[in-house]
């Protein structure tokens, strides 16, 4: 019994230090790594689809995304100006980098039929590497 647990404390062991730095340094040697938050994902919600491609193509012509996603038929319940409301509408996820955030906003906002549009952005801790590159080669820096 007691060779068992040995031999099983020197595999937890294994596995526990040697293990994660065998798969970092090869996940380092197939992709580049990319910096958490460097990039964020950008939520606004439109009335319809027309609006959402409007403002899709501005952003990326704009190099203030580089992919614009729109989602239709999403239903928003939310209240608004002492009512609850339920409306259909589209949602766009755009991606671009965290530093441009601000830039986008104000692009929403000033092409937004709504009189208050909704943009909230989180960042990217984690994705795909050569994705995240991808973004960053189509939305340059401020």
């Amino acid at each position: 019994m007691l060779v068992n647990i040995t031999r099983k404390s020197l595999i937890t062991f294994y596995l526990a230090i040697f293990r994660p730095n065998f798969v970092v340094s090869h996940a380092n040697m197939s992709t580049e790594s990319v910096d958490a938050d460097k990039y964020s994902v950008a939520y606004v919600t439109v009335p319809n689809n027309d609006v959402g491609k409007t403002i899709g193509h501005g952003l990326v012509k704009n190099k203030l995304a580089a992919c614009v996603n729109i989602i239709p038929q999403v239903t928003s319940i939310y209240e608004w100006k002492n009512e609850i409301n339920e409306d259909n509408e589209a949602l766009l996820m755009i991606k671009t980098r965290t530093s441009q955030v601000d830039k986008l906003t104000e692009y929403v906002r000033s092409n937004h039929p709504y009189e208050v549009c909704e943009v909230i952005s989180l960042p990217i801790k984690n994705g795909n590497p050569p994705y995240l590159k991808w973004i960053g080669e189509n939305v340059p820096e401020n």
